[in-house]
């Protein structure tokens, strides 16, 4: 008898974005449209919670600091009229590293053209989890190859007290800018994302992610999990995808030593399987390494399903051959 046989057919391949699917932080062109700099943004940023403990806060989370000053920034007048239009806007800017976009749909079309896989209408997804700005991401050349994006959201709309009576409708005159925090995603609630990755969440609303569900039933299986980030603040998630029976990769920027000493530290402590530069061009090490877990999950589906068919499903019965005496 073979354990844990899970036959979903889904394949998830999740990437962080900042460094890993881009150089640098998306936040480059918000700074460059209100010639800000950036430098001094991320200082301050930095400094924020030093300054709040002095003032008597004793509980920060450090991962809402840079989406505040955001909004600080905002109302100062620093980052005046900023909204989701223009957030979509700047994130048409954004560069991405060698063989992106075309890597995603590479991947796609590997898996649908191979005779085996297509037996079992096997696929891949695509999925971006990341503690940068969702609209951005949702503006940039990869949004069209991707099947779900988590990242942090702002609100336009403050709706005031008594907003549900007619007479308490918010001012249609009012510019539209960002407001508040809608959303966030840090580098611990990444978790989260993968648990609504793995139960369906995200194609059925009706789902909690705290409801229980067996693992039979889950919509993509961590053992079909593939994760690709830059750095140690993925920690979490590379450990949850590895305890799990999931891929795990690192990447690094071609030429930067820090970045390559990073992700060679996290491999060494087994946090990730294996790491290569960020370039995603055919032949590469990091391509070479995705598609081949791609092919291993895939042939393990197949066998899976083989295995189903040839002692679950049991043989039809046959006529008894008349012997001789």
């Amino acid at each position: 008898m073979v354990a844990d046989i899970y036959l979903q057919t889904t394949i998830a391949v999740i990437w962080d974005f900042d460094k890993t699917l881009i150089p640098g932080y998306m936040q480059d062109p918000l700074f460059r449209y209100y010639n800000v700099d950036g430098n001094k943004f991320w200082r301050e940023v930095n400094a924020l919670e030093r300054h709040l403990r002095r003032e008597g806060n004793e509980m920060i989370a450090r991962d809402l600091l840079y989406l505040n000053h955001i909004l600080t920034y905002v109302r100062a007048g620093i980052f005046a009229g900023l909204n989701n239009e223009l957030l979509r806007k700047l994130g048409s800017e954004l560069e991405f590293y060698p063989g992106l976009p075309e890597f995603f749909q590479e991947v796609k079309r590997y898996v649908m053209e191979k005779g085996e896989f297509r037996k079992y209408d096997i696929k891949v997804e695509h999925y971006i989890v990341s503690t940068g700005l969702r609209q951005m991401i949702l503006g940039s050349k990869i949004a069209p190859y991707v099947d779900g994006i988590w990242g942090c959201e702002f609100v336009e709309l403050q709706m005031p007290p008594g907003y549900l009576e007619k007479r308490a409708a918010p001012d249609s005159q009012e510019e539209v800018t960002v407001k508040d925090i809608a959303y966030v995603i840090d580098n611990t609630t990444k978790t989260k994302a993968i648990f609504e990755i793995n139960k369906g969440v995200n194609k059925n609303p009706a789902i909690d992610v705290n409801a229980h569900m067996p693992y039979e039933d889950r919509r993509i299986p961590f053992q079909n999990m593939i994760y690709i980030a830059d750095g140690p603040s993925d920690v979490p998630v590379f450990s949850l995808i590895n305890q799990n029976g999931g891929r795990t990769f690192g990447v690094y920027a071609k030429g930067k030593r820090e970045e390559f000493s990073q992700v060679n530290d996290l491999a060494k402590q087994g946090r990730i399987q294996s790491f290569g530069e960020a370039n995603y061009n055919p032949d590469t090490q990091t391509y070479l390494w995705i598609m081949n877990a791609v092919d291993d999950i895939g042939n393990s589906i197949v066998k899976n399903r083989d295995w189903v068919l040839t002692h679950r499903l049991g043989k039809p019965p046959k006529h008894l051959e008349e012997t001789e005496e």
